[in-house]
């Protein structure tokens, strides 16, 4: 990655944010720009977000310190952990926006390609490398992906959010296995390769176009991808200009799977040398010789070790408690923070005292599995956005505490809203997508339901689709749902199980 070629590229971002609020171009025509440097104006057009590309979704000390100092250099109030494991800044002035980018590049922070039509964050498992049962370790596999795609970000005729993701086992956190790209580890320490899969409109599975790869091999299927896409990519409808339309495009999974393979065949022959060699580095701490048990705390495969779970609501981590855990962290060996798909930040490689220092300054975290639910930014900042999926987060945890529903009665929820699906409501056991519902033939407020979506490999489902439910109401509907599961004496996926017919029944007066 070449930091200077990248910031060469800063002052087209600076005069093109400088025309737009003065009011030389459009929003649209400015979205179309910005994305590109990872930047957005907010709905209203009266700031800037900023997406810090996290590879891997790992936030190394000095990612976390720069961070946490540009938060108190420019009086930052406001920062999202992303479902693409990123961290994304808000309420942004220009200046500040161009202050951010540039440092960032020098703190090892690309925000270039965080958005547009471009190769988009890496995604691996947030403890790769620690989890015990884990097949093997695949964050330097997703690091050197992520370095490689770096040289594809000024290629013409990408597709659309190429997103590439890593898995370690079959717990599938990053959805690798319906990515435009997915690498997913195996038990003999390779890798199994799926394509062309993707939320949103026209969900699809990804299909496998290759099977138990070396990983040493994986830069050849990347290139495989983009000359597949280039080959065969929708071009004249920006809608379909992703993978997962391609199978379809093409007369289907076989065809497609031959389209893969014959540019990957290509790739060979070229003679390009794209093998790799990456390995983890061996962490050497040890632990302090106590131990420690907490239900927001796990034992890593590191004797001695410990992960801090910190679960912010709605991934909207407080800012001083971020600058306070950076200042903590800043004198503790080995340790760093992982983001990971559903918004929640691991605090990795601690000791047992360690970590009772951290849970003291994470302890605004979620107090349930379902205070843990996942929301993208919502329509009160990001300009597509139907409905404000944050505000509605905000409701139902307020109204199920008010309830006293125990926990484990509702699941982890997923919102989003919009269709775009960026708080991956079509793969969690509930989901909401920001709509509207009729009542009386008038649109109102509503989001759509979703039950039954599974991300873990082999039980890959999308959520059925129930109906929509007025937007005021929903949080009485949790309530209710959260009643009758823990009247049952189960947990939600306990009473699911036992009662398939049971939620539909909950919810038919809600949809009707």
């Amino acid at each position: 990655m070449d930091i200077q070629a990248l910031k060469q590229l800063l002052p087209g971002f600076q005069e093109k944010t400088a025309q737009f609020y003065d009011g030389s171009i459009s929003q649209s025509e400015y979205k179309g720009l910005s994305g590109f440097y990872g930047s957005y104006a907010q709905r209203g057009g009266g700031a800037n977000m900023l997406r810090l590309r996290m590879t891997a979704g790992r936030v190394t000390k000095e990612r976390m310190s720069f961070t946490a100092d540009m938060l108190k250099k420019h009086g930052i109030s406001k920062m999202h952990f992303t479902t693409c494991q990123t961290i994304q800044l808000h309420n942004l002035q220009p200046d500040a926006v161009y202050d951010i980018m540039e440092r960032a590049l020098d703190a090892g922070i690309v925000t270039i390609g965080g958005g547009g039509d471009y190769p988009r964050n890496v995604m691996c498992p947030p403890l790769s490398g620690l989890q015990q049962g884990e097949y093997f370790d695949v964050l330097p596999w997703a690091e050197a992906a992520a370095d490689y795609l770096m040289e594809f970000i000024m290629a013409k005729k990408m597709p659309r959010k190429l997103k590439v993701a890593f898995s370690s086992s079959p717990d599938n956190v990053t959805h690798a296995t319906y990515r435009d790209l997915g690498f997913v580890a195996t038990k003999e320490g390779k890798f199994d390769v799926y394509s062309a899969g993707g939320l949103g409109a026209n969900p699809q599975f990804g299909i496998q176009v290759a099977q138990g790869i070396e990983p040493e091999m994986i830069l050849y299927y990347i290139k495989a991808m983009w000359l597949t896409f280039l080959a065969y990519g929708n071009y004249d409808s920006r809608v379909k200009a992703r993978t997962r339309y391609m199978p379809q495009a093409l007369g289907g999974a076989g065809n497609y799977i031959d389209a893969y393979q014959e540019k990957l065949k290509e790739v060979f022959d070229s003679g390009e040398n794209l093998r790799i060699h990456a390995a983890a580095k061996p962490i050497t701490k040890k632990g302090d010789g106590a131990q420690i048990s907490d239900k927001r705390v796990i034992a890593q495969k590191q004797e001695g070790l410990y992960t801090v779970v910190w679960h912010p609501v709605g991934g909207m981590p407080g800012v001083d408690a971020f600058c306070a855990l950076n200042e903590a962290a800043s004198g503790m060996e080995a340790v760093e923070m992982r983001l990971a798909p559903d918004e929640t930040a691991y605090i990795v490689n601690l000791s047992a005292g360690e970590a009772e220092k951290v849970l003291e300054i994470t302890k605004d975290s979620a107090g349930s599995v379902f205070e843990a639910s996942v929301s993208c930014i919502g329509a009160s900042v990001c300009q597509v956005g139907v409905r404000d999926s944050q505000a509605l987060l905000a409701a139902c945890v307020k109204a199920v505490r008010e309830a006293g529903i125990p926990d484990g009665a509702l699941p982890q929820v997923h919102i989003s809203g919009c269709p775009s699906s960026c708080g991956t409501h079509q793969t969690g056991a509930l989901g909401f997508r920001g709509g509207v519902k009729r009542v009386d033939g008038k649109p109102q407020p509503g989001f759509v339901l979703y039950v039954n979506g599974c991300e873990k490999q082999g039980n890959e489902t999308m959520g059925r689709e129930v109906g929509a439910i007025l937007e005021e109401k929903i949080p009485e509907f949790l309530v209710k749902l959260g009643k009758a599961v823990a009247k049952s004496g189960l947990s939600f996926t306990e009473w699911q199980e036992k009662n398939p017919a049971a939620l539909d029944a909950v919810a038919a007066e809600y949809v009707a």
